[in-house]
C-alpha cells in the first residue's frame, strides 16, 4: 500500500506540473513581486489539497478490494500432552547430625591428645587423656582391699553352708565385699572419663584446646568432629504444602558456591506445626561421596510438589484477560490450504505456573492450533493468515 500512495503522489505532481502553462516558481521568484509569489502560492496548495483528496479516495478503495491487507500475520503452536512438574522453590542450610564439639566428662589436665586436624577417627577410638589425680593409685588399693574382702566372704560362706559360725557373720562379710565392688566400679567409671573418645567414626576437623591446658567437665571444648557422609537440608515449608510435601518426594538441590546441581528426596516430612511462623519441618537427604558439601553451606531446594503427566502447557505470555477477570486466548479453526483461518476466543482455566508456562485445566483440547505471535492484535472471529516458519 504505501509503494501505490508514492507512485500515486508521483504521478499526480508530475501532472500538475506539467499540465501548468504558467509561470514556474522560479519564473515568480524572479520577478521579484510579492504579489505575483502570493498568488502562486495559493495555486500550488489547491494543487496539494486536491492530491490529498485522489489519495484518500485511492486508500479507500483499497481497504474495500485489497483483501490481503486486511488478514493479520500470525504464528501459531499446537497444544500437546506432557508431563507437567511444578516445584516449591526454597533455601536452606546444609547440616548433619554427626558433627559434634566434644567437651570432658572430667574435670583435670589435658595430658594427652592423640590426633590431629583432619585425621579420619573410628567410633570409640582414643582422641586423648585427662590427668585422674590419683585415680589410678586408688583404683589399685581399693582392688586389694576388695580381693580380701572377697577372700573372707567366700570363707564365712563356707563355714555358713557347714552351718558354722553366726549368720551376722556371714551377711557382715558378704555386705562388706559388695562395697568393695561397688568402690571400684565406681572408680573405674571416674576413670573411664578422663579417657576421650569418638562418639562416632568421622574426621577430627578442629583440635581446639591443645595439650597442657585445664579443663572442665561439659564447659572446655576440646575438639569438633563431624561426619560427611550424613548430610542433609533442613528447611521450612509453609502449611498449605502438607498435603504435597511427603516423605520420598523429588527435591532439586543447588549450591551456588560449588556451582553444582544434585538430585534427591525428603527423608522425613515434619508432623508439627510452629504457630509463630505456621511452617512444618522438611529435611532432604544429600549424597557427599567426593565430601565437597560442608555443614551450613547454602543450598536452594525445587521440591516437586505437583506432577500431571497430561498436562496441556502455553506461554503466559499470550493470556489475556477481559472485564469480568476470566482469561481467555485465540484458537485458530478451518485453516485452508492457504494457511488462513478464523481466529477465536476460547475462555480458558489455568492451574500451576512453572517457569514461563502455565498449567491450562479447561478450555482447550490435545492438538489445538493456539496463537502465539499476533495473539494480542487479533479480534474474535477475524480471518487470520499463519506463517509459522
Amino acid at each position: 500500500m504505501k509503494k501505490i500512495y508514492i507512485i500515486a503522489s508521483t504521478a499526480l505532481l508530475l501532472i500538475a506540473c506539467g499540465g501548468d502553462k504558467k509561470q514556474t516558481v522560479e519564473d515568480v521568484i524572479a520577478t521579484t513581486n510579492p504579489e505575483t509569489m502570493r498568488t502562486k502560492r495559493s495555486e500550488l496548495v489547491e494543487e496539494q489539497q486536491a492530491i490529498h483528496e485522489k489519495i484518500k479516495q485511492l486508500d479507500v478503495a483499497l481497504s474495500e478490494y485489497d483483501t490481503n491487507e486486511k488478514v493479520p500475520l500470525i504464528t501459531t503452536f499446537t497444544a500437546k500432552k506432557d508431563t507437567f512438574n511444578h516445584y516449591l522453590e526454597l533455601q536452606g542450610n546444609v547440616t548433619t547430625k554427626d558433627l559434634l564439639v566434644i567437651t570432658p566428662e572430667y574435670n583435670g589436665i589435658l595430658t594427652h591428645v592423640y590426633v590431629k586436624e583432619g585425621q579420619r577417627v573410628s567410633k570409640g577410638q582414643i582422641l586423648g587423656k585427662i590427668d585422674d589425680g590419683g585415680l589410678t593409685q586408688q583404683l589399685s588399693q581399693l582392688q586389694i582391699q576388695t580381693e580380701l574382702a572377697k577372700t573372707t566372704f567366700e570363707r564365712q560362706q563356707r563355714l555358713w553352708d557347714q552351718k558354722i559360725g553366726s549368720e551376722i557373720q556371714y551377711l557382715q562379710a558378704k555386705s562388706t565385699y559388695e562395697a568393695q565392688s561397688s568402690a571400684v566400679d565406681q572408680v573405674r567409671k571416674q576413670i573411664a572419663k578422663t579417657v576421650i573418645k569418638a562418639p562416632f567414626s568421622g574426621t577430627i576437623d578442629d583440635v581446639i584446646t591443645e595439650k597442657g591446658s585445664v579443663v572442665a567437665a561439659g564447659q572446655s571444648p576440646l575438639m569438633r568432629i563431624v561426619n560427611l557422609n550424613n548430610m542433609y537440608i533442613e528447611t521450612d515449608v509453609p502449611e498449605s504444602y502438607i498435603p504435597y510435601i511427603k516423605k520420598g518426594k523429588n527435591v532439586e538441590v543447588n549450591f551456588p558456591v560449588l556451582g553444582k546441581s544434585i538430585n534427591t528426596k525428603v527423608r522425613q516430612a515434619g508432623d508439627f506445626i510452629n504457630p509463630a511462623n505456621r511452617t512444618f519441618k522438611v529435611e532432604v537427604g544429600i549424597p557427599n561421596q567426593d565430601k565437597s558439601i560442608k555443614p551450613n553451606l547454602t543450598a536452594r531446594l525445587k521440591i516437586n510438589d505437583y506432577t500431571n503427566h497430561e498436562a496441556l502447557l502455553i506461554p503466559q505470555s499470550i493470556i489475556s484477560e477481559n472485564a469480568e477477570g476470566e482469561q481467555y486466548i485465540y484458537v485458530v479453526y478451518d485453516k485452508n490450504d492457504s494457511k488462513e483461518g478464523i481466529a477465536k476466543k476460547v475462555i480458558i482455566k489455568t492451574g500451576k505456573t512453572q517457569g514461563d508456562v502455565i498449567e491450562v485445566l479447561e478450555g482447550i483440547e490435545n492438538d489445538a492450533e493456539i496463537i502465539s505471535e499476533g495473539a494480542r492484535s487479533v479480534e474474535d472471529g477475524q480471518t487470520v493468515k499463519v506463517i509459522n516458519l
